[in-house]
């Protein structure tokens, strides 16, 4: 489906982001420090011609937009489902020229429109707080509500102690545990919008095309052999990686043991790299780890407010706690990318 949409009194639309569009991708995000990595790993999978083509149930890969005048691409937006059964996506990058902030409300609202009209429930984005005027798009326009925050921390100083007894590799048995672990340490008002289901932990088919590597370990309680700890290290550049903890609120968990860990984990794979955290404001322990990571003097490098465009609501209020604009592109030591 074609939608057209005028701006600056020309025919522009917005399509599918295809192969012959590289070349002037490449102008559009020449400023971002991982733009060929980005461009190759996820805007030209070899497998999105056929993905396009699947129902919403059976998608994995994200999909890319673009809204085209002439020979000039004004903006682009990428999408990614999740393997849940509530059929959620994510608003996962939105690239538009400066002050363009119609075309990105038209991108918005052609994505929102085509994945709900194929069955998707609900959307997810999460907006840096440095880019007011992008999260008043998406609340006064797009109809997104704001839910809370994530923040990134940047780990300096790591030890080599741990004890690697009490940890061992994630395995798709253990889905279930950590679903309803994770699902236990949200907030229970957000539980309706960030509630997950087990397909989501589980490795993904054609795992290697993915746009980022993930590594999955648990801890595992000595005498009960529950699962108390579910730890997530993420990459999408083999330079950055953050790690992501899913803790069981009743059981008291070494933080600095699992930050270790991760890093320990890091090293087999690679020499040089930049390690981060990320604490999220809806779980039961968000706060309390910010207090930890602040008396650690991590450095906080990225707030990024949480926003959802769903049928659910939340039971109550929550407390208060160059040329283009980029949403959701985290660069090094910065929430800043190069040149902007």
């Amino acid at each position: 489906m074609v939608v057209f949409v005028c701006y600056n009194f020309l025919m522009s639309k917005i399509r599918k982001l295809y192969y012959f569009d590289k070349k002037n991708m490449r102008e559009m995000i020449s400023f971002l420090n991982n733009r060929d990595k980005y461009i190759n790993r996820i805007m030209f999978n070899p497998l999105i011609p056929l993905h396009h083509l699947l129902p919403l149930r059976f998608k994995f890969l994200p999909e890319s937009y673009v809204m085209k005048d002439k020979k000039e691409i004004k903006g682009l937006i990428t999408v990614a489902p999740s393997r849940s059964p509530m059929r959620q996506m994510e608003i996962q990058r939105l690239f538009f020229e400066e002050n363009g902030y119609d075309i990105a409300g038209e991108l918005i609202q052609y994505v929102v429109s085509k994945y709900k009209a194929m069955g998707a429930a609900s959307f997810i984005v999460k907006v840096d707080d440095y880019l007011p005027e992008l999260l008043k798009l998406f609340v006064s326009r797009c109809g997104f509500s704001q839910i809370s925050y994530e923040k990134l921390w940047k780990i300096n100083n790591v030890e080599e102690d741990f004890n690697k007894r009490i940890f061992r590799t994630f395995r798709n048995s253990d889905s279930p545990t950590v679903a309803a672990l994770f699902n236990e340490s949200l907030l229970p008002h957000f539980r309706p919008l960030l509630s997950r289901d087990a397909k989501e932990f589980k490795e993904i088919p054609f795992k290697g095309l993915s746009y980022f590597n993930e590594y999955k370990y648990v801890i595992e309680d000595k005498k009960s052999k529950n699962i108390i700890c579910y730890i997530s290290i993420q990459t999408a550049d083999n330079e950055n990686y953050i790690v992501d903890i899913v803790q069981s609120s009743w059981v008291e968990i070494n933080l600095n043991s699992v930050i270790n860990f991760a890093n320990a984990q890091i090293k087999k794979r690679q020499k040089n790299f930049n390690l981060y955290i990320k604490t999220k404001k809806y779980t039961r322990l968000g706060e309390i780890y910010e207090q930890e990571f602040l008396q650690n003097k991590f450095e906080c490098v990225q707030n990024q407010i949480v926003l959802t465009n769903s049928s659910a609501r939340i039971i109550k209020d929550t407390a208060r706690s160059g040329r283009f604009i980029v949403l959701n592109q985290f660069c090094g030591n910065t929430p800043f990318c190069k040149d902007l």
